[in-house]
């Protein structure tokens, strides 16, 4: 049993069945929080396609970390039942080149049933994934720089989840100038650069 568990032809299975463990063990201890989901750019062509393929295959609906341990254990459990069956047929495994890219494609659809499942049995668990567009209305803190229109500097947000985004952001009016430090509101994105109008009370006296 280990030694077919362990074969050259089987270790990819193995080790996504392995890590699967250690992802699940490290989650149910608490050491590590969710991480966002991938984004597809609007102003990619084939975004709504490659959305539409995301939420078929799952990713979205819960948290990530919760989507690739319920992937790789289907992964690895069907490549290994793969392996065994095509020994059963025809004397022998397949090679992991072939065997791998048959097994991902085929862990794909139960995964994105599960998924479907998870996020109806336990409606409070909600992915932190979200669309960027989403940012907009809340507030930013320059973190390095100066921006100024053209020329974006990087700053730091929190969406509704509290978790935080590092983004690119530079003055939607032509006489404004975004110092380090200072907040602003993000009123509008132009491709994957924000936009925003300063609160006004940065060059304020402080009465600290």
């Amino acid at each position: 049993m280990f030694d077919q568990f362990f074969a050259s032809e089987n270790v990819i299975f193995s080790a996504a069945l392995l890590l699967m463990l250690l992802i699940g063990a490290v989650q149910a201890l608490g050491l590590v929080g969710d991480v966002e989901g991938a984004h597809v750019g609007d102003h990619d062509g084939d975004a709504g396609a490659a959305e539409a393929l995301l939420a078929w295959a799952g990713i979205g609906r819960v948290p990530f970390l919760m989507w690739l341990v319920v992937f790789l254990a289907l992964f690895g459990t069907l490549g290994l039942g793969f392996q065994q069956l095509l020994t059963a047929l025809t004397g022998g495994p397949a090679t992991s080149l072939l065997a791998a890219p048959v097994a991902a494609v085929a862990a794909l659809p139960p995964t994105g049933a599960a998924a479907r499942v998870i996020a109806r049995v336990f409606p409070g668990i909600e992915t932190t994934a979200i669309d960027r567009d989403e940012l907009i209305g809340t507030r930013a803190t320059i973190t390095v720089g100066t921006a100024s229109p053209g020329n974006p500097a990087p700053a730091k947000c929190t969406d509704r989840h509290g978790q935080p985004h590092q983004i690119m952001v530079e003055p939607d009016s032509a006489d404004q100038r975004f110092q380090t430090g200072e907040t602003i509101l993000l009123v509008k994105r132009d491709g994957e650069i924000f936009k925003g109008f300063s609160n006004g009370d940065f060059y304020l006296p402080r009465l600290d």
